[in-house]
């Protein structure tokens, strides 16, 4: 069983609002600072989405991705940066006219969704899989869209970390795999509780596993209140983890977790607990060092 794993901060997402939790980082500054502090706690890789600064909405702005990566980069603390490429992938059908995209639809041409990454060159990029309902909105994730954002994610030497919420994700991934879209062995990341998805418990975490692609890094996380429980239960059965408030606002039940750092440093715990060790971002490179277009 490996011992050591790669703890992923994943900052403040697209979905947590301000209006849940006033702990949550808005501006590049508190993004960046976010990671820094998550990576001096533990994290080997920062997840990052950004921000309106003025708004708190999700934003795709290339000049806010940059700020965050140049402060995290200035501060001298080294962390793997992985940058989203979920937000452009979600369309509300109109009430009137389900064919008509009504207030809230984001969907975008891959290139566009990807811009940011074939511009600042991250070391990972997520790449959703899934194509399904969630909350108002259908999340669609075409294959001949993931195939282009795949293809120039690689263009830039920055890997892809797969997404996946549900089985027909991960034999989604296989077949792009098959078609050399995918380049194997292939970095996973299993996303737990989410509704319609794989569900939060230790026997759907397990299947997960049973059905990834042979020799597959992976990793898992789930949102709320099973964040810990199936934390414990990823490095059980040898994969990394993720925790952070794009995932799960609460230290407790009741209890509004003040920053990301108390939630890596909880991980850092429960795992030393049982026996392990969290990996800088040295040791994290060298482990995604085995997945297919690693180049750095």
């Amino acid at each position: 069983m490996r011992r050591k794993y790669m703890l992923t901060c994943a900052v403040t997402g697209n979905i947590t609002t301000p209006e849940q939790t006033p702990h949550l980082p808005i501006t590049p500054e508190q993004i960046a600072n976010a990671a820094i502090e998550a990576a001096k706690a533990g994290a080997a890789v920062a997840h990052i989405h950004v921000r309106d600064p003025v708004t708190g909405k999700p934003s795709m702005s290339i000049d806010l991705y940059r700020e965050v990566m140049d402060r995290i980069r200035a501060s001298g603390t080294d962390v793997v940066i992985n940058l989203t490429t979920g937000p452009g992938g979600r369309f509300v059908p109109s009430l009137d006219n389900p064919r008509e995209a009504a207030a809230g639809s984001t969907l975008l041409p891959p290139e566009q969704r990807v811009a940011h990454i074939v511009e600042l060159k991250p070391e990972i990029a997520t790449l959703d899989l899934n194509t399904m309902w969630s909350g108002s909105a259908v999340v669609i994730n075409a294959p001949w869209s993931v195939t282009k954002m795949a293809e120039l994610i690689y263009s830039v030497g920055t890997i892809p970390e797969l997404e996946v919420f549900d089985s027909g994700d991960i034999g989604l991934a296989k077949k792009l795999m098959a078609d050399g879209v995918l380049k194997g062995p292939c970095l996973f990341q299993v996303c737990m509780g989410i509704r319609y998805g794989f569900d939060w418990d230790p026997a759907t975490l397990n299947y997960a596993k049973s059905i990834l692609p042979a020799g597959s890094p992976w990793a898992a996380f789930a949102i709320g209140r099973m964040e810990f429980p199936m934390l414990a239960q990823a490095w059980l059965l040898g994969g990394h983890v993720r925790v952070g408030l794009e995932d799960n606002i609460y230290l407790n039940k009741g209890e509004l977790a003040v920053s990301n750092t108390v939630l890596v440093e909880r991980a850092v715990r429960i795992l030393r607990e049982l026996g392990a060790e969290p990996m800088n971002a040295a040791e994290a490179r060298a482990e995604l060092a085995q997945v297919g277009g690693w180049s750095r």
